[in-house]
C-alpha cells in the first residue's frame, strides 16, 4: 500500500532539504576548468539519484561538460512532459562579500544560503524530488517524464542545441517546464509567460601603439578612452531613447489587454527602486516601469576597461579601451539583424583617428508561452492546489535561450514555472532560496504533473 502524497512530501522534508545540501556541496563552477571534476561530479550525482528511483539516467557527453538526460515512461499514450534545468552554478568570488563558505549550505533566517541555492541546483532539485515523491505514492500516474539537466547553461549554453538536435526523438516531448527565474515578492504564486531576447557585444578602440605620457602627448595624439567614451554616449538620446538606427523597427507593441494585465499585477516601483538602492527608474520616455522591464528593448554598458585604473595617479593617455555592451529584445526583433544594426551604429560613430574592432559574444531569441495553452492551465492549477490562490502571469527582462529552442526544434508548449524570489541575490555573494520555496516546489512539481495526466 502506498503513501498519499500530502503525508510522504511531509515525512520525506528533512531528507529532501539534506539531499539538496549534498547538492549544493559540490562547486559546479562550469567556466573554471578546475572545476571540470566538480562539474562532471554533480551530473553524476543527479543521475543516480534519478536511476535510484526508476529512470533510465545516463550522461549525455558534449565538447564540454555532460548533461544528464533520464526518462521514466509509464504509458506511450500518455502525455510526456520535460523537465529542463542546470546544474553548473556561476563562480563564488568575491569570496570576502559571503558570510558563510558557499559550497557549505548554511540555513539562517528560513533561507539556505550557497552557490546555486536558488541558480539553479534548487529549483530542479525540486523537480526532481517532487517527480520522485508523486511517482512513489501514485506510480501508475498516466504522464511520462524527462529529466535533461545541462552543465553549461552559465557559459552560455555552448552545445545544448546540437544536443537537441542529436536527441531531438528521445527529447520529444507535449511540455517544457523550466525552473530557473523568481516570483515576484510576497512571495506572490508567479508563471512567467515572456522572455526576452539578446544580443551581446564588445567594442574595442585603439588609438596608438602604445600608451603614451600625458604631459608629452597631450593635445596631439586621439585618446581611445575619450573615444570609447563619445560612441557610448551616442548609443542613447538625453531621453534615454535608444539611436541605432532601425533598432525599434520591428518591435511587437503589447496589447491592451496586455497593459491591463500588467496593471494588475501588484508591483511596488517604490520598493523596486528601494530594495536595489536607486534613487530614480529612468528608461524609455513614455513606458511604464513594468512595460520597460518586461516588454520594452533595452540596451546597457555591461563594462568598461582602458587606460590607468591603480590606486593613485598615472598621467597616461590610454592606446587602447573597451566596453560590452548588451541589448535585451522583445517579440519581434531578430537577435542577429539587430547585433548587425549596433555594429554598424558603433563604426559609423567612432572618430576617424581610431580604429574600431566588434567582437560578437553571443545572440539569443526571445520567447512567448501560450496563456491559453493546456500546459499554462495545468500549471496555474497546480498552484492553485498547493497556494490557495491563482497565479500572476508575468513577463521579465531575463533570457534563457532553450525555451525558443524547446519551442522551435520540439513544438511543445512552455511553462515557466519560477520558485525563486527576486532577492535571492543570484550570481552574487549570500544567494540564497527560502527553505519554505523549495518545499513547496517540490510539491508544486507534483501537483503539476497530476494536472497534465488528467489533461
Amino acid at each position: 500500500m502506498t503513501t498519499p502524497l500530502p503525508r510522504l512530501l511531509d515525512e520525506r522534508r528533512d531528507a529532501h532539504l539534506e539531499q539538496l545540501f549534498e547538492f549544493l556541496r559540490i562547486p559546479s563552477v562550469s567556466t573554471d576548468p578546475a572545476h571540470a571534476g566538480d562539474v562532471r561530479r554533480a551530473a553524476t550525482f543527479l543521475r543516480d539519484d534519478l536511476a535510484d528511483h526508476g529512470f533510465e539516467a545516463r550522461l549525455l557527453e558534449t565538447d564540454g561538460h555532460p548533461a544528464v538526460l533520464a526518462k521514466r515512461t509509464v504509458d506511450a499514450d500518455a502525455p510526456t512532459v520535460l523537465i529542463y534545468g542546470h546544474y553548473d552554478v556561476q563562480p563564488p568570488e568575491p569570496l570576502e562579500g559571503w558570510d558563510t563558505d558557499p559550497f557549505e549550505p548554511t540555513v539562517r533566517d528560513g533561507a539556505v544560503y550557497a552557490r546555486g541555492a536558488s541558480d539553479d541546483k534548487g529549483q530542479v532539485f525540486a523537480h526532481v524530488k517532487g517527480v520522485q515523491a508523486l511517482f512513489d505514492a501514485e506510480p501508475d500516474t498516466p504522464v511520462n517524464v524527462t529529466f535533461l539537466i545541462e552543465g553549461e547553461e552559465e557559459v552560455g549554453s555552448l552545445h545544448l542545441a546540437d544536443a537537441l538536435e542529436a536527441h531531438r526523438d528521445e527529447l520529444a516531448a507535449d511540455v517544457v517546464v523550466v525552473s530557473d527565474g523568481a516570483m515576484l515578492a510576497g512571495p506572490t504564486p508567479t508563471l512567467t509567460y515572456g522572455l526576452k531576447g539578446m544580443a551581446y557585444l564588445e567594442v574595442r578602440v585603439r588609438s596608438a601603439a602604445r600608451d603614451l605620457h600625458s604631459g608629452a602627448y597631450g593635445g596631439g595624439v586621439p585618446n581611445a578612452a575619450m573615444a570609447l567614451a563619445t560612441l557610448l554616449a551616442g548609443l542613447k538620446d538625453a531621453d534615454g531613447r535608444i539611436t541605432v538606427p532601425g533598432f525599434y523597427d520591428d518591435v511587437r507593441e503589447i496589447s491592451d489587454a496586455e497593459r491591463a494585465r500588467f496593471a494588475e499585477v501588484p508591483f511596488d516601483a517604490d520598493a523596486f527602486a528601494d530594495g536595489i538602492g536607486v534613487k530614480a527608474t529612468p528608461g524609455e520616455p513614455g513606458r511604464d516601469l513594468l512595460e520597460r522591464l518586461w516588454a520594452r528593448p533595452t540596451l546597457d554598458v555591461n563594462g568598461i576597461g582602458g587606460g590607468f585604473q591603480g590606486d593613485g595617479s598615472k598621467t597616461v593617455i590610454p592606446a587602447e579601451a573597451m566596453a560590452k555592451v548588451s541589448s535585451r529584445l522583445v517579440p519581434d526583433q531578430d537577435p542577429e539583424r539587430i547585433a548587425d544594426l549596433m555594429e554598424a551604429h558603433l563604426r559609423a560613430l567612432a572618430p576617424d583617428d581610431v580604429e574600431v574592432d566588434v567582437i560578437r559574444h553571443a545572440t539569443a531569441p526571445w520567447a512567448l508561452a501560450d496563456l491559453e495553452g493546456d500546459a499554462v492551465g495545468a500549471a496555474a492549477e497546480a498552484i492553485r492546489r498547493v497556494d490557495g490562490r491563482d497565479p500572476v502571469f508575468v513577463r521579465t527582462g531575463g533570457t534563457i535561450p532553450v525555451v525558443a529552442a524547446f519551442q522551435s526544434l520540439l513544438g511543445a508548449d512552455v511553462v515557466l514555472l519560477d520558485m525563486g524570489l527576486e532577492d535571492d541575490r543570484v550570481h552574487a555573494p549570500n544567494e540564497k532560496f527560502e527553505v519554505d520555496l523549495f518545499h513547496r516546489g517540490v510539491h508544486v512539481s507534483a501537483e503539476l504533473l497530476r494536472a497534465l495526466a488528467r489533461g
